[in-house]
């Protein structure tokens, strides 16, 4: 069985982005952030971008 981190990453690189949303919706994780942070720190080249809704930080996006 893949682990979340496995699961996010197979996702990525398949093109796909994804968000808090999709993270809890597809693979049952609520730490989305941590995951990426794990993914980073492995090597892996993942990219975000914040999403703001007037001045308030909504949540963010990752690709690769």
């Amino acid at each position: 069985m893949e682990s979340q981190r496995e699961q996010i990453l197979r996702y990525l690189k398949e093109g796909n982005v994804i968000d808090p949303m999709v993270a809890l919706q597809k693979f049952q994780s609520y730490r989305l952030g941590a995951r990426n942070y794990e993914l980073r720190a492995e090597g892996h080249d993942i990219k975000s971008e914040v999403v703001f809704r007037g001045k308030r930080k909504i949540y963010a996006r990752y690709w690769m």
